[in-house]
């Protein structure tokens, strides 16, 4: 077995407990979690996930700007309900 050493990480006491309950339920401790994550930022050679400031990318906001424009269009056809839509689209074909 490698050598191992010691590691100390300061985080938000709340985040920890969240972590820690989440590891519990997933049957590990906050050790083996940030172990599997190192191991994995170490074998893709990046962060394993993501990060992001939420933003969305240019499709959805053009799908955003769509729905704006559809929605104050009065002359698109609305519907009462989703049954109605498919109503209508099983009318159609």
């Amino acid at each position: 077995m490698s050598e191992t050493t010691n590691l100390t990480i300061r985080m938000d006491k709340k985040l920890k407990e969240q972590a820690e309950h989440l590891f519990s339920e997933l049957g590990m401790n906050m050790t083996t979690a940030f172990t599997v994550f190192v191991r994995q930022a170490v074998r893709q050679g990046k962060i394993p996930f993501e990060i992001s400031l939420n933003i969305p990318n240019a499709e959805t906001i053009a799908a955003m700007e769509e729905a704006n424009r559809i929605s104050n269009d009065l002359n698109t056809k609305r519907y009462s309900s989703f049954d109605e839509l498919v109503a209508e689209v099983r009318n159609e074909v």
